[in-house]
């Protein structure tokens, strides 16, 4: 097992993406914390890695409430004794030109993708200093952490932001043995990627089945969308990277809509 007893903290781990994460890492040996605003989500999530044999628990977390994200980690240290692996994973979209984006949408987006971001990582990180055994800190970015689109203004000043701080947690923490990496997914078919179909039909005039095929997977080398599978294997191969050879980088996982 390439994770055997390192313990993870997952944000927005309740569904889709992160969900995955959780059930991959917890079958290479991880203790997962699933980490959801949704609590019901969390618990559904960690009694289901529980009864296929893994270790789990649920916490409910607000990324952006920075009490919040310290009692959720505290919980952690004191039911697993560290964090070794952070995987910031929770956010939202909002589809929007920017003519029409209110600025208590354009705050809303940020705060959860860049203060949450910061918030998880600053109290990990902390603990991960002061257990002195290193650690891995995963961002979840997007190929929109390198390229624009439309009606994703927050979105993607967001994802760009993410790659930045990164970059800095990875000089901050090389000392102490703990690594920042971006994982950079195309378009994954989750429940948050399912509401943008339809808002983006009506936002550019065409069909669904349009912005499928002409929006979201046209640059691809094969119309495929990325799985929850594709990401949740980097985020393991970046987890388990056994030296820090590998940090401060973003890993593009698009099926080529995007290439470096």
């Amino acid at each position: 097992m390439k994770l055997q007893n390192k313990v993870a903290v997952i944000t927005g781990a309740g569904s889709g993406i992160g969900r995955e994460i959780a059930f991959e890492f917890a079958r290479e040996g991880s203790k997962v914390c699933i980490a959801d605003l949704a609590m019901e989500a969390a618990s559904a999530t960690a009694k289901e890695i529980v009864g296929a044999g893994g270790t789990a628990m649920a916490v409910e977390m607000n990324v952006i409430d920075e009490i919040q994200v310290e009692a959720c980690v505290t919980r952690v240290l004191e039911t697993y004794g560290g964090v070794d692996v952070l995987i910031s994973n929770a956010g939202i979209q909002i589809i929007s030109p920017i003519v029409d984006l209110s600025f208590e949408n354009w705050k809303k987006l940020l705060a959860i993708h860049l203060d949450g971001a910061f918030l998880t990582t600053r109290t990990c990180m902390r603990e991960m200093v002061k257990a002195g055994r290193g650690g891995s800190i995963i961002y979840m970015g997007s190929v929109h952490s390198h390229e624009g689109s439309p009606l994703k203004a927050p979105y993607v000043t967001a994802k760009h932001g993410l790659i930045g701080l990164a970059k800095v947690v990875a000089k901050e923490g090389a000392q102490y043995g703990i690594r920042a990496n971006v994982i950079c997914p195309g378009f994954v078919r989750t429940p948050l990627v399912d509401r943008q179909i339809p808002e983006q039909a009506k936002a550019l005039g065409i069909s669904e089945a349009e912005v499928v095929n002409n929006v979201m997977l046209k640059r691809t080398v094969d119309g495929e969308f990325t799985s929850i599978q594709d990401v949740a294997q980097t985020a393991i191969f970046l987890a388990a990277f056994p030296s820090s050879a590998l940090t401060g980088q973003s890993l593009v996982v698009s099926h080529g809509w995007f290439m470096q």
